[in-house]
């Protein structure tokens, strides 16, 4: 190569690196790096105080040469949508990692206060886009508690069946994914595949296969569809006796659980201190699920067992969510044997429009859709903070109201944003190729972390 060419690449090369460059956000060299960031970055020093770990492994002597920094993402389709890894690379052994956010920024907790609380359902069920419904209940029961408001007793079932059946779809969609990123196709065709038939309930039910705007303050959109017994049945059975054929296909696998097996171990004190849940933190043994720990809809009338692992590893993360189906099977049936009759919404008419066929006789009942639907309701002053167990951890949203008809402030604890956290402690000093089952195990839904 030319001297003039060497230049030129030179150039070019400087000049793509300033383009990508997040500045401070960015995983710096090791000698633009000061000693507390280095030690946070290594996964020495967390957030809480007095837990320092490993503080003799860290090695801040190792000099830039030693070492390359690499991109992983944002178009990299084991990311999981886009996030980018910024990767401090010793041949193939992981020192350091940056998770940076922002590529998918969709500014959804501004845009829900500028939205009416009768729409607020439509924006937040995007977010976690493989759990829609647990976004709209978070939501929908904040409003609820603002408004002081009881929701029959079937609809509080409906919300519990539902919510699980999601729960359900979300690790379905985790297990195909999963399997794909440790080069099982076979999982990938089976996971979806077993997913439709919740995906084609939820169309015959709400009308739409994802994000569906199903679960609205004051109870839900619709009824269950006739014939939803045999409906659900079908399904349980279905997902109940597959669970065991991926039990069958994956478990006992060599390669898989060379991939899985004493990876990315995380004890319990470092996930509680990073402020993890959900099952990256049930598999270090801490069996905190807030259907349980804090129960809301009707789960302290249903019997299930919170699923927790021992060593805190990917196989952990893998069994947990494995098993965790099963519970929701068991959730479901008893919502099957226990559904009570009556109202799927509440009749109190600030918060429920009237009946369709109504708008087409009275006058009145047209005005009182219009209005609701064009200026919506008002919610009394205050402040509440309502969470669920998503099927990534501890959802929660968080809403001031200042008496009129939108949110003064609306903002959302998204599992995913705080699980991710624990991506650069969970990849220090593991090798490469098991950063795609790190991710993947973390199972980070990133618009929920761009919200």
């Amino acid at each position: 190569m030319s001297d003039e060419l060497t230049v030129r690449v030179a150039e070019r090369s400087d000049l793509i690196a300033a383009e990508t460059s997040e500045g401070p956000q960015g995983l710096q060299s090791r000698s633009a790096t000061n000693v507390d960031e280095l030690g946070r970055e290594l996964g020495a020093v967390l957030r809480t105080s007095d837990l320092t770990l490993d503080p003799n492994d860290v090695d801040y002597e190792r000099r830039d040469d030693e070492t390359m920094i690499i991109n992983m993402g944002p178009a990299h389709p084991s990311t999981h949508g886009v996030l980018r890894l910024m990767l401090e690379l010793d041949g193939e052994y992981v020192l350091r990692t940056k998770p940076i956010i922002g590529y998918l920024h969709t500014g959804m907790e501004k845009t829900g206060e500028v939205l009416s609380y009768i729409q607020g359902a439509t924006n937040v069920t995007r977010m976690d886009y493989l759990s829609p419904i647990g976004n709209e209940l978070c939501y929908s029961m904040a409003v609820e508690k603002l408004l002081a408001i009881e929701i029959p007793e079937r609809a509080i079932w409906i919300r519990m069946m539902m919510a699980e059946l999601n729960r359900i779809t979300s690790h379905l969609v985790w297990i195909a994914t999963n399997g794909m990123d440790v080069g099982s196709t076979s999982t990938m065709i089976y996971g979806f595949r077993e997913r439709e038939l919740i995906l084609a309930f939820f169309e015959k039910t709400a009308g739409l296969r994802m994000n569906l705007n199903y679960v609205r303050p004051g109870g839900v959109a619709a009824d269950l569809p006739d014939g939803w017994e045999d409906d659900v049945l079908v399904i349980c059975d279905t997902i109940y006796e597959r669970t065991f054929e991926y039990d069958e296909l994956l478990t006992g696998q060599p390669i898989f659980r060379g991939r899985m097996v004493g990876v990315a171990p995380i004890n319990a004190e470092e996930a509680l201190a990073l402020g993890v849940t959900g099952p990256v933190l049930r598999s270090t043994g801490v069996p905190w699920d807030l259907r349980r720990t804090m129960p809301y809809l009707a789960y302290d009338q249903v019997e299930f067992d919170v699923i927790v692992g021992t060593y805190g590893d990917n196989f952990d993360r893998y069994a947990i969510r494995l098993n965790e189906m099963r519970e929701s099977v068991r959730i479901i049936r008893q919502c099957l044997e226990k559904m009570p009759r009556g109202d799927y919404r509440s009749q109190d008419p600030k918060v429920t429009p009237p009946p369709r066929a109504r708008i087409d006789e009275s006058m009145e009942a047209l005005i009182h859709h219009f209005k609701l639907f064009t200026e919506g309701f008002m919610v009394p002053p205050g402040e509440v903070y309502s969470a669920i167990e998503s099927p990534r951890g501890e959802l929660a949203c968080y809403i001031v109201a200042d008496g009129g008809p939108k949110p003064y402030r609306l903002h959302v604890r998204a599992p995913s944003f705080v699980n991710l956290q624990a991506v650069p402690l969970l990849m220090r000093g593991g090798m490469l190729s098991d950063a795609i089952t790190v991710i993947s195990t973390v199972d980070p839904i990133m618009g929920e972390v761009d919200r």
